[in-house]
């Protein structure tokens, strides 16, 4: 399967130039010599929660960081509203885009509530002012991730999941209309990637926050995300709704993984279910 260059999110015409909040122009993005991301073209979806999909080492991670400011592209341009990002002042680009990282690394001996505040510099002048808006700001990020109670802790004394949420309070915090999260659910049991995930659907639903995050699990995806991007090889193959793009064929494509693809029983979204060797066996 070639990528979906019908979709108006993934390749914008040369006639026309691209429209959206956050955009990535032909970028290509890679470490020194090594490129991972090259030439590729796409729109987030304004205001809808959208997943990255895709095997390890396909340029995901890469791609958000580009798309986050953390990486600058050696050729093309990330564009948030219209200008490029790489251009613009860092706190500007900090009041419009919040970002989770893959595996944050947490100040030693900072409590929950201190490390959630900071999410709030952005919005802090010269003067560095802390206001009633920003303990509000604070305080239903503590409450929306079900840490309120840690507040007091230090983050070195959590577990992996509680601090997972801490940081993803601390992103909430920032108070942005643009949310990226890279592999949002690490280190989270099943109950409270449901959580999590339902939390972030609920926040674009209620305040219509645009977010985009990568994911290695397709079914989850399909059920919280509005619209996908399946990328192999640092390129992407196939863009669209869960439906368009969580076919049998693409998802061999993309995962090489032979599977059948069913309505999931509770959200009615694809459900993909992997043939394992001995049914593949049986099947010939």
């Amino acid at each position: 399967m070639t990528a979906m260059t019908t979709d108006p999110h993934v390749s914008p015409t040369p006639d026309s130039a691209p429209s959206g909040r956050l955009v990535a122009d032909a970028v290509s993005l890679g470490y020194g010599e090594r490129t991972v991301v090259e030439g590729l073209s796409l729109v987030v979806p304004d205001g809808a929660v959208t997943a990255v999909v895709g095997a390890n080492a396909c340029g995901k991670s890469t791609l958000l960081r580009g798309m986050a400011r953390l990486l600058r592209p050696s050729s093309g341009a990330v564009l948030l509203d219209g200008l490029e990002i790489h251009r613009q002042p860092t706190r500007h680009v900090a009041r419009s885009l919040g970002l989770l990282p893959q595996a944050p690394v947490t100040p030693e001996g900072v409590s929950v509530v201190d490390l959630v505040s900071r999410g709030r510099h952005p919005h802090h002048g010269m003067l560095g002012r802390w206001t009633s808006e920003d303990d509000t700001a604070v305080a239903e990020a503590l409450a929306l991730t079900d840490i309120a109670d840690l507040a007091d802790r230090d983050v070195d004394e959590l577990s992996g999941g509680q601090r997972q949420r801490v940081w993803v309070a601390m992103a909430l915090a920032q108070g942005t209309d643009l949310l990226l999260l890279d592999e949002p659910t690490t280190y989270l049991d099943v109950a409270h990637q449901m959580d999590l995930l339902e939390l972030l659907r609920d926040l674009n639903a209620s305040r219509g926050t645009t977010i985009v995050m990568v994911l290695h699990e397709l079914n989850p995806a399909a059920r919280f995300a509005d619209h996908l991007f399946a990328m192999r090889d640092g390129r992407i193959v196939a863009a669209g709704t869960p439906a368009e793009v969580l076919t049998e064929e693409t998802v061999r494509e993309v995962f090489g993984l032979p599977c059948r693809v069913i309505p999931d029983p509770v959200s009615g979204t694809p459900l993909v279910v992997p043939i394992g060797r001995s049914n593949r066996k049986a099947e010939r």
